[in-house]
C-alpha cells in the first residue's frame, strides 16, 4: 500500500520538505524531497527540471539539464563562402550542377563544423585548393524563404591565387561544372540578387578591412 504524503513542512519561499513513509511509491530515495520552485532534489540527487544550487557544473543533473535545453533549442543552418582573386584582381565564381546560376566558392557547414573550416573543406573537395582564410568579410542573416528556414551566411577572404594555381583550376567534384575568374561588376551581375548584395558588401569589407553584418542581404539598421 502506498505511503502517505502529509504535505509540505516548513515551507519558505516555495522551499519545503516532502515527508513520505514510502519513498519508492514516489520514485525517490531517502524519504525526503527538497522542493525548489519547479525543481526537486532528493537526498542531493536532482530529479526536476532546473538544477538546484547543490548541483555542480559538471554534475550529472546539470549536464542532463543542459542536454535537454540543447535538444529543444533552434538550430541555424550555416553557409560559408570565400572571396578568391587572381593576380589581375578578378573574382572566382563557380557554377553548380544542382541549381541554376553561379555561386561563390564554398557551401554548407556540416553539423558542429566551424564556418571557416567548412569553407576550407569545400574548397579542397570541389576545387582541390588548399588555402588559408585571411579574415572574415561578411556575416549575413538570411530570412526564411520558400521551404527553407533561416540561415547564417559567412564570407571569408581567401586571398590571391598565383598565376599557376589560377590557370590550373578545375572543378574536382560532380557538384560543379565550371569555375571562372571574372571582374567584380560581371560577378555581381552573374550572381542571384541576394548573393550579389552579399558579394558587394564583401568587396567593400575587403577594401576597408572592417567586417560587415547584413540582415537578409541589407545593411543592418543602426539604432539612433
Amino acid at each position: 500500500m502506498p505511503g502517505r504524503v502529509p504535505g509540505l513542512a516548513g515551507t519558505d519561499n516555495a522551499l519545503g520538505v516532502l515527508e513520505n513513509t514510502d519513498a519508492e511509491s514516489l520514485g525517490v530515495y531517502g524519504g525526503r524531497a527538497l522542493v525548489r520552485g519547479n525543481a526537486c532534489s532528493v537526498g542531493g540527487r536532482h530529479t526536476g527540471m532546473t538544477p538546484g544550487p547543490e548541483d555542480a557544473p559538471d554534475s550529472a543533473a546539470w549536464n542532463a539539464y543542459l542536454a535537454e535545453g540543447n535538444a529543444k533549442q533552434a538550430r541555424k543552418r550555416v553557409a560559408a563562402d570565400v572571396l578568391l582573386r587572381d593576380t589581375d584582381g578578378r573574382f572566382l565564381l563557380v557554377k553548380p550542377t544542382y541549381k541554376p546560376g553561379w555561386d561563390l566558392p564554398g557551401g554548407m557547414a556540416e553539423a558542429n563544423e566551424a564556418p571557416d573550416r567548412a569553407v576550407l573543406r569545400e574548397l579542397e573537395e570541389e576545387l582541390g585548393l588548399a588555402v588559408a582564410t585571411r579574415g572574415l568579410l561578411v556575416v549575413d542573416w538570411v530570412a526564411p524563404h520558400g521551404p527553407w528556414d533561416d540561415q547564417v551566411a559567412f564570407i571569408f577572404d581567401g586571398g590571391v591565387l598565383d598565376d599557376e594555381a589560377a590557370t590550373a583550376l578545375r572543378p574536382r567534384d560532380a557538384e560543379l561544372s565550371e569555375a571562372r575568374f571574372t571582374s567584380g561588376s560581371k560577378a555581381a551581375a552573374m550572381l542571384r540578387p541576394r548573393l550579389a548584395r552579399r558579394f558587394a558588401a564583401a568587396v567593400v569589407a575587403l577594401t576597408s578591412g572592417c567586417p560587415v553584418y547584413l540582415c537578409n542581404g541589407e545593411d543592418f539598421p543602426n539604432s539612433p
